[in-house]
């Protein structure tokens, strides 16, 4: 994948992401998007971490003490875990803001 469509796949996460904790407390789960850097801060005190790797290619993500590296799947228009265990980056983060906060995504 050229730059360019990472970018465009990266953009298109972000506002995804976005839109998923648009109608979500922020007391619950609150975004803080900053360039290439997106944290949630949930309540409690737990955080998650997303942020683009330009070099790789990958988006990185961090919480619950664990880390993942996603990289896009044009066959499947997807960002899957790059250790090939099947996890999905929103899948991901849904779960971790469900065991975190108990607030469900609107994953679709």
């Amino acid at each position: 994948m050229d730059e360019h469509e990472f970018e465009r796949h990266a953009a298109a996460a972000w506002k995804r992401l976005l839109d998923l904790f648009e109608n979500v407390d922020p007391d619950d789960a609150d975004l803080e998007p900053s360039g290439d850097v997106v944290r949630i801060d949930l309540r409690g005190g737990q955080r998650i971490v997303l942020n683009t790797q330009r070099p790789t290619r990958q988006l990185w993500l961090a919480g619950g003490q664990r880390a993942w590296h996603f990289s896009y799947d044009t066959a499947s228009a997807r960002w899957l875990d790059d250790k090939g265990h099947g996890d999905e980056l929103f899948s991901v983060i849904a779960r971790l803001v469900k065991d975190g906060v108990g607030v469900e995504l609107p994953l679709g």
